[in-house]
């Protein structure tokens, strides 16, 4: 009996480890539970948040739509919240409109070569969000600090050598050159024309571009250097496309000063001025042969040679 009974063992399941498992279990259950509502949530909330709003920053809104065409609440609200800017040197609604209804039908992708760096820069870009825009502007230091703050912004800048105070004396210079360094169809990357822009990044003569803004340079001073060179490389650009859309608009903004009316009609040209107001011009160019040596067909005549 005692050999037996020394034999027998007795094994006890203590309450305390029964109790820890299930408290373990409880533990993992609801650590699961957490995160699962915690991604539900997640979720929820970005699919909810993800739509833009009236808020959101121009390029932002641009960005969201991908390559599909901005839908017209979208536009609307970035005119009218860049009309309704607090710059003194923005641009009207009624035309900011008018250039982003030319934006909105420029056939996919669009390019729109923009001379200025203005209040409106984004809005252009974002407007322009499936198409290329490029912008020129005279001051090297602002090209940059926009490229650095603005990845998305193209800009490049470009030294004029002209002054305001001899307006006159350059468009007669030009006309007289017009069978030769001015003449309306050429690549002014090789020309030697006063007015015409040879400094500007090669791949700009190049492009086709569907719609020019002239917005720049700035300054009515007598020394500052006016919009003449602008104005006179817009229109060589839209004469001398090779492909793409024939017509090219050219806007020029500010229209109400003596520069941008006589550059305007000369370089041009009246015929072509299908809309404007104090403050803009809306031309439609045409592309021409390469032997064209007149920039306007009414009310232009060619300059006679010079006796002397």
């Amino acid at each position: 009996m005692k050999n037996n009974n020394s034999n027998t063992k007795l094994i006890l399941l203590h309450p305390y480890i029964q109790k820890q498992g299930g408290s373990n279990r409880l533990w993992l259950l609801a650590f699961v539970s957490f995160f699962t509502v915690a991604f539900l949530l997640t979720l929820i909330y970005t699919r909810e948040y993800s739509t833009p709003t009236a808020s959101t920053s121009t390029t932002a809104a641009a960005a969201t739509f991908g390559g599909a065409p901005l839908p017209t609440t979208v536009i609307n609200t970035l005119l009218h919240y860049a009309s309704t800017s607090n710059n003194s040197f923005h641009m009207a609604y009624a035309e900011l409109k008018q250039i982003s209804d030319v934006l909105r039908k420029c056939s996919s992708p669009c390019n729109f070569l923009v001379f200025g760096l203005t209040q409106e820069t984004l809005l252009w870009k974002a407007l322009n969000h499936n198409g290329r825009t490029v912008f020129i502007d005279e001051n090297r230091y602002y090209a940059a600090y926009m490229e650095e703050k603005h990845p998305e912004i193209d800009a490049y800048d470009v030294q004029y050598t002209t002054k305001l105070s001899d307006l006159h004396e350059l468009v007669a210079s030009t006309k007289k050159q017009i069978r030769n360094e001015c003449r309306p169809v050429q690549n002014l990357l090789f020309s030697e024309c006063k007015l015409g822009l040879n400094d500007l990044p090669n791949h700009v003569y190049e492009v086709d571009w569907d719609v020019i803004l002239v917005d720049g340079p700035r300054g009515e001073w007598p020394d500052a250097p006016g919009r003449m060179s602008p104005i006179f490389t817009s229109g060589v650009l839209a004469r001398s496309k090779k492909g793409g859309n024939a017509k090219t608009h050219v806007f020029v903004h500010d229209f109400y000063g003596e520069v941008e009316r006589v550059c305007g009609d000369e370089f041009l040209c009246k015929e072509n001025l299908v809309e404007s107001s104090d403050t803009l011009g809306h031309y439609v160019l045409e592309r021409m042969d390469a032997n064209s040596f007149q920039f306007c067909t009414q009310n232009s005549t060619l300059p006679k040679a010079s006796s002397s």
